[in-house]
């Protein structure tokens, strides 16, 4: 039986063509059980947006390869979205592509009894992130966020 993150990489390898051929970008590919249920998600996006018709052509196109290439055992429902507009940040290009925005991010382990911060990502490197907080820079080590993703400010 294929674990998580096997099937998280398959399903991004199938994917792939069909997201490049597109000129789309692959944000995310995540392979999650909630309630009785197992989600397959692959999250898209283009520039100006990603559309709903451009999710059922990734979706068809991919569920055809899944079909075929029948690696996971499970029953899952795919789901193909973009990935919104409090988006995670998982990868370095993700990071990389966000600074100068607002940021929350999350801990493992609390500083001076806080887990949550929010503020501008000025960097980002594999060992550190750093936060400007109401004009102060806040440096975090990469290892010790929990979660990262962009702002909802409305």
């Amino acid at each position: 039986m294929a674990g998580r993150v096997e099937i998280e990489q398959k399903t991004e390898a199938l994917v792939a063509p069909i997201i490049d051929e597109n000129h789309f970008e692959l944000v995310d590919v995540e392979y999650v059980k909630e309630g009785a249920n197992w989600y397959l998600r692959v999250y898209a996006d283009k520039e100006g947006g990603i559309s709903i018709d451009d999710c059922v052509l990734i979706s068809r196109a991919l569920e055809a390869k899944l079909d075929a290439d029948d690696f996971i055992e499970d029953a899952y429902i795919l789901e193909v979205s973009s990935p919104g507009l409090g988006r995670t940040l998982k990868k370095e290009k993700h990071f990389q592509r966000s600074i100068g925005q607002s940021v929350d991010i999350k801990l493992y382990k609390a500083i001076d009894k806080q887990k949550e911060f929010t503020g501008i990502l000025k960097e980002y490197s594999k060992e550190k992130i750093i936060l400007s907080i109401d004009g102060a820079d806040q440096e975090f080590e990469t290892k010790s966020v929990a979660s990262a993703r962009l702002s909802l400010d409305f």
